[in-house]
Order: structure tokens, then C-alpha cells, then sequence
């Protein structure tokens, strides 16, 4: 895509011409060059654009500020531009509006737009039901082939994606199966619809499950497409996989802003403000830092063991490290798994099974190494622990082992324990996690040190 560089120097944004050089963009370039204005010069943009085109870029899920672009829309336009969006698009919209604004737009929309965008409105946020669109295609099942392609035809632009028919009981309009296109063009025109279905039962999901299960059930059965049932067996709606990708990659974001330690941001790194980027990092920051504390105060604790043998102060860092490391993949790795139903809250002492002993032979592989670090420098000369060099090479090795332990076992069991309380696993952040480590890991240190080095450097 050719640069496009919008600039205006205490002058009106020429909007006419950004307009044309846009319009012939794909659509999720127009919304790279809209991201980049205020929301009042987009609105703009996007009013000038004609209407198909304008709601081509407002179905895109990487254009930021939708709700705020609609505002600022004329209301004729708005709810225009409301009614032709996807439903679930035009849903996301409306959620993250106000009322009375939310309440306003929606008085204005014609009932059956209203009526389908309350519905989804209703669902709790991350829920199926919120994530599904109701413009699917469905056909009876006393239908033929014929019939349904040519329903698919007349409808087609009206419908959000056409992945699959969904055959409706004639009678109850309950969901009977689900026959995909390609069985449909390769099928007897004059066939009843069923003959092209599969002999399995649809999967489905109800309209309360939660975002995960349905990704989860997508990737599973290598779906494109996953209907939504209530518990009278009626299709309320279908969640698509570029949905679910959306969400996924919404998702996978907030998890990994989590895990540096921090509040999940709510608009990409460059379009967030400089004060609430500062309140973003600032509390988690500071909770660290009091929780940092602690490893001081429990330092002061081991004051005289220092003065005695202040050689026990050169390994501190590699000490602590060493703990905050191992518990981090840990934490990596079981909320990961958590969240892919790899494991469930049951399987916690499978987990602690398998960290422990994973978690002893790591640490003396880092204890091996630390020893032979200290015997190599000592020889070498680079060096001189004193006559005792012998034992802080072992307090060191015996120190990595019960840390690095530690470390493995409270990283690993720390996602099951908020997972429990009802806390997203992913708060356990791996800074979290190593600040645990430190404070307890200082404990450990010193406590073997004592009773290794007693009588000697102690």
C-alpha cells in the first residue's frame, strides 16, 4: 500500500482529497489511514465514502474508536450506518456507548435491527452469545436443493457470511443439521435439503458459554462456523472463525500485557494517552515495588551473617534470579495450558508431580554449574573465596536446588490457586511470580547458608 501522509498545518484536513486517494484501498488499509486521524476527521472520511464502501470499513475489527466515530456522525447517518454494520459489529458498537446515547441510537433503529442488537446486547460480555452474529442463512427442512440455493441467492448480501445452511425443523424451527455449500452445488436439485447434510449432529455451543469453549471447539473440529442453540433447540445465531481469531488475538494481547506486569491497555500503544498509559503501569509497579520490599526487610533479618561473610552478597543476584526464572516458565506454561483445557483445577497434584521432581533436577543442573563456576574462578585464580571456597561452592549448589524447586512449585500451583478464587491465571504475571520467589528464595539462601557454613564463615 502506497504511504499515505495525512498532515495539516493550522489548516482544514483535505478531506476530499484523502477520500480519493483511499477508494481504491483494500478495506483494512482505509482503516490503517482512518486509525491515524481524530475521530471527528474520520467520521468525516467515512461519511464521504459511499455507503457500501463506509460499512466495509466500519465491519473491520482493527478500526479503533467505532462507537466514537458513530457519534460524532450525523444521527440520520449513524443509524444508517448502525443498521447496515454486522450485527455483532454493530452490537460491539453500542456496548461501549453510554446511555443515554446507546438508548437514543437504538430508538431510532427500525424494530427488527433493534430487536436483533438488544438480543445480543443482552449476553454478558466474552459470552457466546455476545460474540455471535444472527445474519446466518437458514432454509426449512421440506425444502430441496433447489430451493434453498436460490434462497441463498436472494438473500445473500443481507447475510454477514454464507459458510453453511442451517435446516430448520418445519414445524418446530428447531436446528436439524447444517449443510455446507459445497455439498449443497454438488448435491440433486430436486433432493430434499437433508440429502446433502452429514449423518453427525451439528456441533453447537448455548448462547452462555464462554469464549474459550468456543474457540476451543472451532480449532478442534477445524470449523468455520459454530451455531449458537438455546435449551429449546432454536439457532439464535452463529459464531464465526474470523470472530473468534479477533478475539483470540484481543485476548492474547491482554494476556501478554499482563504477564510484564500491567493493566491490559484498552487502544493500541501509539493512540493511548500519555496519563493513562502512566495509571496502565503505575499500580502494578507499585505493588511490585512494596512487595520488593519485603526482600529487604528480610535481608536485614540475615544483617550479621552478611558482615561475617559478605562473599554470600556476590551470588544474591544470581540467587534470586535463578528462583524468579524457573517460576516464570512455570507460570508460562500452566496458564497456557489452563486456558487451552489442557488441565483442569483437578489436576493440580498431577502438576505438583510432575514440578517437583522437574524442579530438583533443573536446580542441580544450575547447582553443578554455580559450583563449577566457583571452583574454576577459584583455581584460575580470577578469584579468592577465602580457605572455605569448598563450602560456598556447596551452599550455592544447595541453595539453587531448594530455590529453583521452590520456584517451579509456586509458579506452577499459583495460576490453579487464583483460578480457584475466581481471578484470571494470567494476573499471575511472571513479575509477580519472581517477586514471590525473591523474597521467599532469600529465606532459603540464608537459611542453608547457616547451616552449612556454621562454625566456619558463620
Amino acid at each position: 500500500m502506497e504511504n499515505l501522509v495525512i498532515a495539516s498545518e493550522d489548516a482544514a484536513l483535505d478531506l476530499v482529497s484523502v477520500t480519493a486517494k483511499i477508494a481504491g484501498l483494500r478495506a483494512a488499509d482505509v482503516v490503517d489511514v482512518l486509525n491515524d486521524l481524530s475521530i471527528d476527521d474520520a467520521a468525516e472520511i467515512l461519511s464521504c465514502l459511499p455507503f457500501d464502501r463506509a460499512i466495509e470499513v466500519l465491519d473491520q475489527p482493527s478500526l479503533s474508536n467505532v462507537a466514537q466515530i458513530v457519534m460524532v456522525l450525523p444521527r440520520h447517518q449513524a443509524v444508517s450506518m448502525l443498521a447496515g454494520m454486522s450485527a455483532d459489529r454493530a452490537a460491539d458498537a453500542l456496548h461501549n456507548l453510554e446511555d443515554p446515547d446507546r438508548s437514543e441510537l437504538l430508538r431510532l433503529l427500525d424494530r427488527e435491527t433493534r430487536t436483533s442488537l438488544q438480543h445480543l446486547l443482552h449476553y454478558p460480555e466474552d459470552s457466546a452469545g455476545s460474540l455471535m452474529t444472527t445474519e446466518f442463512v437458514s432454509a426449512p427442512s421440506n425444502w430441496t436443493i433447489a430451493q434453498v440455493l436460490h434462497h441463498i441467492r436472494m438473500v445473500e448480501r443481507t447475510r454477514e457470511t454464507v459458510y453453511a445452511v442451517y435446516v430448520l425443523d418445519s414445524h418446530k424451527h428447531t436446528l436439524v443439521n447444517a449443510v455446507s455449500l459445497r455439498r449443497l452445488i454438488a448435491g440433486d436439485p430436486h433432493a430434499n435439503v437433508l440429502t446433502a447434510a452429514p449423518m453427525r449432529k451439528p456441533i453447537t455451543v448455548s448462547p452462555m458459554a464462554s469464549r474459550d469453549e468456543v474457540t476451543r471447539l472451532i480449532a478442534k473440529y477445524d470449523l468455520l462456523a459454530v451455531p449458537v442453540v438455546d435449551a429449546r433447540g432454536h439457532i439464535r445465531g452463529i459464531v464465526t472463525v474470523d470472530d473468534v481469531i479477533d478475539t483470540m488475538i484481543r485476548r492474547t494481547t491482554e494476556e501478554v500485557q499482563r504477564f510484564g506486569g500491567m493493566v491490559a491497555l484498552d487502544e493500541p500503544y501509539l493512540r493511548i494517552g500519555f496519563w493513562q498509559m502512566i495509571r496502565k503501569r503505575a499500580g502494578w509497579l507499585c505493588v511490585l515495588f512494596l512487595s520488593e520490599m519485603l526482600t529487604a526487610s528480610v535481608m536485614q533479618t540475615f544483617e550479621h551473617e552478611l558482615e561475617k561473610a559478605l562473599v554470600l552478597t556476590l551470588f544474591i543476584p544470581l540467587i534470586m534470579s535463578s528462583g524468579g526464572n524457573s517460576g516464570s516458565q512455570a507460570t508460562s506454561l500452566l496458564i497456557r495450558a489452563l486456558a487451552l483445557r489442557e488441565l483442569r483445577l483437578n489436576d493440580w497434584w498431577r502438576v505438583a508431580l510432575r514440578e517437583l521432581p522437574t524442579g530438583l533436577l533443573l536446580g542441580t543442573v544450575l547447582g553443578a554449574v554455580g559450583a563449577t563456576r566457583i571452583a574454576l574462578w577459584q583455581w584460575l585464580g580470577f578469584y579468592d573465596y577465602g580457605d572455605h571456597w569448598m563450602l560456598i561452592a556447596l551452599t550455592i549448589s544447595a541453595a539453587l536446588i531448594g530455590i529453583v524447586t521452590f520456584g517451579s512449585m509456586a509458579g506452577s500451583m499459583l495460576p490453579f490457586m487464583l483460578q480457584r478464587v475466581g481471578f484470571d491465571p494470567a494476573s499471575a504475571s511472571a513479575p509477580f511470580v519472581a517477586t514471590l520467589v525473591d523474597v521467599t528464595g532469600i529465606v532459603i539462601y540464608f537459611g542453608i547458608a547457616a547451616v552449612i557454613l556454621s562454625g566456619t564463615l558463620l
